[in-house]
């Protein structure tokens, strides 16, 4: 059984920012809270945690 199926990872993918554009806030160009570089910290655990994860079911795969 496949969790995850790789169109679906896809459109999650493509879906994910919709929802940080949607989320309410400030209109102008300031942002409330100054924060940079954290996002690239962000993206790269998030990258890595599915990295990890597609290792783990292609591993359990390999077992069966």
């Amino acid at each position: 059984m496949r969790f995850i199926t790789t169109p679906l990872l896809i459109l999650i993918l493509i879906l994910l920012p919709l929802l940080g554009v949607s989320q309410p806030g400030d209109p102008g160009g300031n942002p409330d809270v100054p924060i940079t570089g954290i996002e690239f910290l962000l993206g790269g655990g998030a990258l890595l945690g599915i990295r990890k994860i597609i290792a783990n079911i292609n591993s359990r795969k390999d077992k069966l």
